[in-house]
């Protein structure tokens, strides 16, 4: 512990960047709780498919539509508290869906948590870059498995605590929030005194005269379809993996919840590593293993036993997860100087094709099977093959070194 207080106090970065990686665990678990306790909301409220799939949608519809607000403003002028405020919404959530005596209230309790997410993320964001050093998909990366392994804890805590207990014990988890919200005033606080928005300006002539503008409009075009590709499947898996292993497999509720844990884990991995790789190999090496790599084992899922299926599952999981990062990373040096902007435009897109992804397979699935959706989005990665179309950006840098 002395020697963890010693790089602490030289590198008091690296601590925020802990900080805000744990911070985001919080968040994540507890929006991760919400489709976790899905197969509970569905038999107490008698809802189908395509009513859970709306509750996602109004989960990620509010974080999809304020998050690249959000950083747009923060990147004109910062709001070092709007962190601590964020996870009070997100508080409020929860606490209302705890309690939600109709679907409405669900619907709206999920609001408040999207719109929770949609003031942290871009911010949190900055706070990671600001912290790399340099290591910029290293940061982002320690950024994202702490919301990671928190959307993968939270369904074990819903097995173990609030399927026994009930929607209510839902409320329990208050306490988490509690602690982020302190956790993130004293961030703020670090934050406003390092003067955040004088020290984190990125030259913009480097990128600029790498990549020209024509090139910047193309290559977003393809980051946002490659984000489609991604959070589009990971859509099926996050909302319905669980009801695909309940009945194709005849698994307890509880037993797939613990499944889905084994899935989300490996995707937490993945996004560590995938940051690793990109600052060794580059952002589009990355990108290529991350999307394109997983087609065979996503096209093999829906013919899979039990078995493989877990193997399949854990495989997708690390691979598919380690472009977040990366294609981040990239479109913040694409479009210097607008780390807000960037993170709330992308993270923002991602929750909205989730929610989309969500709300139209839960639909798919209520006209045809669970089993269906799976054969459809298994052809998604090859959409990775757009990344053909990307600009090598650290081989151009090197040409002109």
């Amino acid at each position: 512990m002395k020697n963890l207080k010693t790089i602490f106090e030289k590198n008091p970065s690296f601590a925020v960047l802990l900080a805000i990686s744990f911070c985001h665990f919080i968040n994540d678990t507890i929006q991760s709780l919400l489709p976790a306790i899905y197969p509970i909301l569905k038999e107490n409220y008698s809802l189908t498919f395509a009513q859970i799939g709306l509750i996602t949608l109004a989960f990620q519809f509010t974080a999809s539509l304020l998050q690249p607000m959000v950083g747009y403003f923060t990147d004109k002028k910062s709001r070092p508290y709007s962190l601590a405020i964020g996870m009070g919404f997100t508080l409020l959530g929860l606490v209302i869906i705890g309690f939600a005596a109709s679907y409405y209230l669900i619907l709206f309790g999920a609001m408040m948590v999207g719109t929770g997410s949609s003031v942290f993320h871009p911010e949190a964001s900055r706070i990671a870059r600001f912290t790399s050093k340099g290591k910029y998909g290293f940061a982002q990366s320690v950024f994202q498995v702490g919301g990671n392994i928190g959307s993968a804890i939270g369904p074990l805590l819903a097995a173990f605590i609030i399927l026994p207990r009930g929607q209510k014990s839902l409320c329990w988890f208050s306490l988490l929030a509690f602690v982020g919200i302190t956790l993130l005033f004293n961030i703020g606080r670090w934050y406003k005194a390092a003067h955040f928005n004088s020290l984190t300006k990125i030259p913009a002539k480097e990128t600029e005269r790498l990549v020209s503008k024509r090139e910047v409009q193309i290559s977003i075009l393809v980051l946002t379809m490659l984000i489609f590709s991604k959070f589009f499947y990971t859509a099926s898996l996050n909302s319905y993996y669980t009801f695909y292993l309940i009945q194709t497999f005849g698994l307890s509720v509880k037993s797939a919840q613990i499944h889905l844990f084994i899935f989300l884990g490996s995707f937490a991995a993945g996004t560590l590593i995938g940051g690793i790789v990109g600052d060794r190999f580059g952002r589009k090496t990355v990108i290529w293993i991350s999307i394109v790599g997983s087609m065979p084992f996503t096209l093999l899922l829906p013919y899979a036993n039990l078995f493989w299926t877990e193997i399949l599952s854990v495989l997708i999981g690390l691979i598919i997860s380690s472009a977040f990062s990366g294609i981040l990373v990239y479109a913040q040096e694409l479009i210097p100087g607008r780390v807000g902007t960037v993170s709330g435009l992308f993270f923002g897109f991602a929750f909205g094709v989730a929610a989309v992804g969500a709300a139209l397979l839960g639909k798919l699935a209520d006209l045809t099977s669970i089993t269906f959706v799976y054969h459809v989005c298994s052809f998604l990665p090859v959409i990775g093959l757009l990344t053909w179309f990307l600009p090598n950006i650290e081989k151009r840098k090197k040409d002109l070194a």
